[in-house]
């Protein structure tokens, strides 16, 4: 029998080779003042979806973010729109933009008179752009090698590490093999595995880049006395610390850890990578480290993941805009109490109704057919939640790969 990770389908094909399963223009505002007026021109569009910083100030993280998240695979056009009065100047995101063979434009309110205004020149640049897209971005053949996939966990509960993140790790392993790329994060929630960490690196510089960037969770944790376990977890059945950290880590498989990638940079070749979305130490007190689910999803879509994974022994109604989101839980009575806004039932593992095997083997067709153009349950109920905050962090010693 063939394996689901042998399926192609039809993607879109970027200028800088990579390839999308989603053609999108994205509405990026560039301040708070200007939100409302980015989700009305979103309001009702086909394929329109749209990001934000809040903050009226430079912030190199969220601006990097940001750019990260405007020249995704999944994006095939850019709408920039400010107030007026900010830092952030949308003709400079749209200029950049341009450069990476995508079209986009950008306009502050104020110079438009106020809000109707902007709305109705903001709808007419959408739908030109969104035309534009249609008529022009190359489809080509896509299979699983064109994918870089990331995975969450959150609102964890016993199973979330006993099938949850397990299925995900086996797919990961099979993903690899295959060529693709696939990232996990959530360093915090791996306190106490610093020896499993380091095992896992696939050499000498990896090992150190990925027990540094432990050091620097650790002392993060400590510093701001407060470590990633919560009352729902222990409501779940975890009881420490570590016990949860083993369970985040086994969504990560079994394959070598490649390198240790930022916020905003995309794995430069095939295999398993580590982000590290912890603020690093100039300003600890600057920005708090993935402060809910969605700004680790975020993180991960920010690295090129076309589609990202969500464990969730709890249940969760989040989804995410740009890289749609498959939610998995590993307690079948959560995937029954909440059909509607879960995809997939890993409990089968624990119940013995499925191997790990074939549990992996049924989530990637599930994967097949969310990037063949099948919405996630996320994606059909309207979720597109994202979350773009203050934070510091260095650049990547190497270039990002956009």
């Amino acid at each position: 029998m063939s394996s689901a990770f042998e399926k192609s389908w039809t993607g879109y094909l970027r200028a800088d080779g990579r390839k999308g399963i989603r053609n999108l223009v994205l509405v990026i505002y560039t301040v708070e003042c200007a939100q409302h007026v980015a989700h009305a021109i979103a309001r009702d569009e086909e394929n329109v979806q749209v990001i934000g910083f809040p903050g009226c100030y430079d912030n190199q993280y969220a601006i990097r973010l940001v750019m990260a998240l405007a020249r995704h695979p999944n994006v095939g056009a850019v709408l920039s729109v400010g107030l007026g009065c900010e830092y952030v100047q949308p003709a400079r995101i749209a200029e950049v933009v341009r450069a990476s063979g995508r079209p986009a434009e950008g306009f502050f309110i104020q110079e438009l008179g106020g809000t109707r205004a902007a709305i109705a020149h903001g709808k007419e640049i959408v739908r030109r752009l969104g035309a534009e897209i249609d008529a022009t971005v190359p489809r080509v053949p896509m299979g699983f090698a064109d994918l870089t996939i990331g995975c969450e966990c959150g609102g964890s509960d016993g199973t979330s590490g006993l099938a949850g993140n397990p299925t995900v790790g086996r797919f990961y392993d099979k993903l690899v093999d295959r060529g693709g790329r696939a990232i996990f994060e959530e360093i915090v929630e791996m306190i106490g595995l610093r020896d499993v960490l380091s095992t896992r690196a696939a050499d000498a510089t990896t090992r150190a880049d990925v027990e540094a960037a432990y050091d620097k969770a650790e002392a993060y944790c400590r510093a701001v006395r407060q470590f990633s376990v919560s009352p729902g977890n222990f409501a779940g059945g975890l009881t420490t610390i570590e016990e949860k950290s083993m369970g985040a880590f086994a969504k990560s498989g079994s394959r070598p850890i490649q390198g240790v990638i930022k916020v905003g940079q995309a794995p430069a070749h095939a295999g398993l990578w580590l982000m590290d979305s912890v603020p690093d130490p100039h300003f600890m007190s600057f920005g708090y480290t993935n402060p809910n689910d969605t700004e680790g999803i975020m993180d991960l879509a920010s690295g090129g993941s076309q589609i990202v994974l969500f464990v969730t022994g709890r249940g969760s109604v989040i989804g995410s805009p740009i890289a749609p989101l498959v939610k998995i839980t590993g307690n079948s009575h959560t995937f029954a109490h909440m059909q509607e806004d879960m995809d997939f039932d890993a409990g089968r593992v624990l119940s013995g109704e499925m191997s790990l095997d074939a549990a992996a083997e049924s989530l990637a067709d599930l994967v097949f057919r969310v990037a063949a153009g099948a919405p996630s349950k996320p994606e059909a109920l309207g979720h597109h939640e994202y979350f773009v905050m203050y934070k510091y962090q260095d650049p990547p010693r190497r270039a990002c790969r956009l």
